[in-house]
């Protein structure tokens, strides 16, 4: 677990205990992620009906996309509040805020 995801847990097991389910930009991602799953299923019924392989890969292509949609829209949220906290409280330092991010746009297709 990052620094930043430590603070950000501290800060919500002290303060969000009235917390009425996921933030709105989570409760989107959740939405977006059942619509994946329910392609994962088709493509899992297109294999197994040994569809046309062209149509196969334009699927999982199409799941791809709609993950790396969901992926940026997580990354905006941490960004607009988990790192803006960090640098505004001064609670880690900037270069490990920074650090962070960088190993997760190393690991995007962004």
């Amino acid at each position: 677990m990052g620094k930043i995801a430590e603070e950000v847990g501290r800060k919500e097991i002290a303060g969000d205990v009235n917390k009425q389910g996921p933030h709105p930009a989570n409760r989107d991602a959740l939405k977006r992620l059942s619509i994946i799953g329910g392609q994962v299923k088709g493509l899992q019924r297109m294999v197994e009906e040994e569809k046309y392989c062209i149509d196969i890969l334009t699927q999982i292509s199409a799941v791809r996309s709609a993950l790396n949609k969901v992926g940026q829209m997580i990354l905006k949220r941490h960004i607009e509040s988990c790192v803006a906290n960090s640098f505004q409280n001064g609670s880690i330092q900037n270069s490990e805020v920074i650090n962070e991010l960088m190993e997760v746009f190393a690991k995007q297709e962004i």
